[in-house]
């Protein structure tokens, strides 16, 4: 018993180290869109190319020529191409929008309710009846995010209304990430779905906006900056995630998303100054237990998103 207790702790921990790096490449972007001024096209199209390549050069070590698998039959392929269109490119440029017109604490915390908006669409689109916990999370949520988008002054927002659309956005865009690969995935490794997502999503974001074409002026820390966001926001914490449910199980894991924006929230206080009040720091975390509320009833019910 204390052996599978430590077990399931190493794998609550690398989940946290992983959710850890998306909450430091969220803070990276806000450096990137608002400090140095980098235009959204440009850096989607360098930074979902570099990650595809990286990505499928992995796979290829790891599965070899059982990575075009997923277009093997009609309906892996176009999981994985609607992934990457309306999950991994819709997603991408909503939430560095939110961003660059807002900071990246809010953006986060939007893209954090993806959970509610997955149940959501359920209830709506598939006529799920919603258990209490989900009502409850809604309702947790909505006080929640209410509180950090008007810092406790309901008169008026804490930051741009366009902003908060582009987040929102975020949000509905991370379901789709979330639910849209789930047929491929079911049948091919995901490092493998995520790769040809990220790839597809490159040659498209290319395809308008080629990174090599007119590219804003080079410096050490634009590329320290996009090397992170590459690594962090993508590759390194993929694969940490994969490790991590080796030692717990995947609901266990994704509680541990929470540090995603505590860690961006924290980041952003040391190095954009950013002033929180007592209603933004209880408004997120209130958008934190929502989002708990809803897994561990959901679980309890033994039905996934």
């Amino acid at each position: 018993m204390e052996k599978a207790s430590s077990q399931v702790m190493k794998g609550i921990i690398w989940a946290a180290v992983a959710s850890a790096m998306w909450g430091i490449s969220g803070t990276v972007l806000q450096l990137i869109s608002q400090n140095l001024a980098i235009p959204a096209t440009w850096m989607l199209s360098m930074r979902t190319f570099a990650a595809g390549v990286i990505l499928l050069i992995i796979s290829v070590f790891l599965y070899g020529k059982k990575i075009f698998n997923v277009f093997k039959t009609r309906a892996t392929a176009i999981s994985v191409i609607s992934y990457a269109i309306l999950g991994l490119m819709a997603n991408l440029l909503t939430f560095y929008y939110a961003i660059q017109t807002g900071n990246a604490s809010a953006a986060t915390i939007l893209q954090y309710l993806s959970p509610l908006f997955i149940v959501f669409g359920g209830i709506v689109f598939m006529h799920r009846r919603p258990f209490r916990s989900d009502i409850i999370a809604f309702v947790v949520a909505l006080i929640g995010v209410a509180l950090c988008i008007t810092r406790g002054n309901f008169t008026q927002l804490a930051f741009p209304f366009v902003s908060l659309l582009w987040g929102l956005g975020s949000g509905i865009t991370a379901a789709f990430y979330v639910v849209l690969p789930q047929r491929a995935a079911d049948e091919n490794p995901p490092i493998v779905v995520l790769g040809w997502g990220t790839m597809i999503a490159g040659v498209l974001f290319n395809f308008y906006r080629p990174f090599w074409v007119n590219p804003p002026h080079i410096t050490t820390t634009l590329v320290a900056s996009v090397a992170t966001v590459v690594l962090f926001g993508t590759i390194l914490p993929f694969g940490i995630l994969l490790h991590a449910t080796r030692y717990a199980p995947s609901d266990v894991v994704s509680i541990m998303d929470a540090v995603q924006p505590i860690t961006t929230t924290i980041l952003s206080v040391i190095f954009f100054k950013l002033d929180l009040n007592w209603a933004e720091i209880l408004g997120i975390v209130l958008v934190i237990i929502a989002v708990y509320i809803l897994q561990n009833g959901r679980r309890k019910q033994d039905i996934h998103y």
